[in-house]
């Protein structure tokens, strides 16, 4: 899961004091919902990065197993974000248990 890519041509979106608690919130909403989704193994985590980009803010499950999978979460993105988390992240562990079980 890659998230959202930066397209050539955008300019940075610097956020105002509402629109950057807005984010807040969405990061928030989605961390929420992506906890709720998945067993206390998974870690979950997220943050907030002012980049050249602009303000950039990412979600990201570290499963028991697997690779950690990452979302990246704009005002406009947050719905359905945390079920695609949730998913990737078990899929993580799916191919992680397969691998173990092909090399036993």
């Amino acid at each position: 899961m890659h998230g959202n890519a930066p397209h050539a041509g955008d300019t940075p979106q610097k956020l105002d004091a509402e629109q950057r608690s807005a984010l807040r919130q969405s990061v928030a909403s989605v961390t929420a919902d992506t906890r709720a989704l998945l067993p206390d193994e998974f870690m979950i985590g997220s943050e907030i990065v002012d980049s050249d980009q602009g303000a950039q803010a990412t979600v990201a499950v570290r499963p028991p197993v697997g690779s950690t999978v990452r979302a990246t979460v704009s005002l406009d993105s947050e719905r359905a974000i945390a079920q695609k988390l949730a998913a990737a992240a078990a899929v993580q562990v799916k191919q992680s248990h397969g691998r173990m079980e092909g090399a036993g």
